[in-house]
């Protein structure tokens, strides 16, 4: 059994790592999860297991998928990907968010604990994007923009097969988008660029690709080119109003952030 931690599972399972803390804890088990994060953020996973074990076998779901989350790898126990999923599972069908993701992500990709089972893939992502977490979002727009397969979307969706729900696809993007996920942003320009599942609009294809560019990051160089095509495309006066909606999108974005 490999102990990396740089698998590609690995990376997409840490990016999701999220708060999402179950509601209606006592004050001794939210004080038992700062406690754990605490020490697990300082990388004292004896002390963050000590913490987090008795409440997920109290039944707490966010110990449950912190404590997934550290045999998947190897933090503090053997790693064992089936015990990761039996902790995943546990929360996943107390409805958190990150688990069920998590779960989704074991079943579509085989991760030794499940096997690979694509029907139950999608209904996990699905349960965890219906709560807007947004890595099920993205994983959900990715299943009906690449037909459930690893080939990353925008190749396909610049292919235009007549397989694709781009319709579906759209729907899951913009809900990430809206959350100011840049890759969300991306793709939804692009679609948007094309008139793929969302009527095609130069307007709100530069805004969403706009907006992806200022964050930076492994989208920017994509997003930048594709901006400035669409720009190519359009009046002076329908740039200046992708850039005004862009600048009104960012300032409630900002003003959502703060409550």
């Amino acid at each position: 059994m490999t102990t990396t931690k740089t698998t590609f599972a690995g990376l997409a399972l840490v990016a999701a790592l999220c708060a999402g803390f179950t509601l209606g804890l006592t004050a001794p088990a939210w004080a038992g999860l700062d406690e754990g994060m605490a020490a697990y953020n300082r990388g004292d996973y004896a002390t963050a297991l000590r913490e987090w074990r008795p409440l997920a076998e109290q039944g707490v779901a966010e110990a449950q998928s912190r404590l997934g989350f550290m045999y998947t790898f190897g933090e503090g126990v053997s790693q064992d990907h089936a015990e990761a999923v039996k902790w995943f599972r546990k929360a996943a069908e107390q409805g958190h968010a990150d688990a069920q993701y998590r779960l989704g992500f074991a079943y579509q990709y085989s991760s030794r604990g499940v096997p690979k089972d694509d029907t139950e893939a999608a209904k996990w992502y699905r349960k965890a994007a219906e709560q807007g977490q947004v890595q099920a979002q993205l994983a959900l727009a990715g299943w009906h923009a690449r037909c459930g397969g690893n080939i990353g979307p925008l190749c396909l969706l610049r292919m235009g097969s007549p397989n694709l729900d781009y319709t579906e696809a759209a729907k899951w993007y913009r809900l990430a988008a809206e959350q100011g996920n840049a890759e969300a942003q991306l793709n939804l320009g692009i679609m948007s660029t094309e008139g793929q599942g969302v009527p095609q609009d130069h307007v709100m294809a530069h805004k969403w690709l706009n907006l992806a560019a200022a964050q930076g990051g492994t989208t920017r160089d994509t997003a930048v080119k594709s901006r400035d095509a669409v720009a190519a495309k359009m009046s002076p006066e329908q740039i200046a109003e992708a850039q005004r909606v862009a600048r009104e999108w960012m300032a409630a974005f900002e003003k959502r952030k703060k409550k």
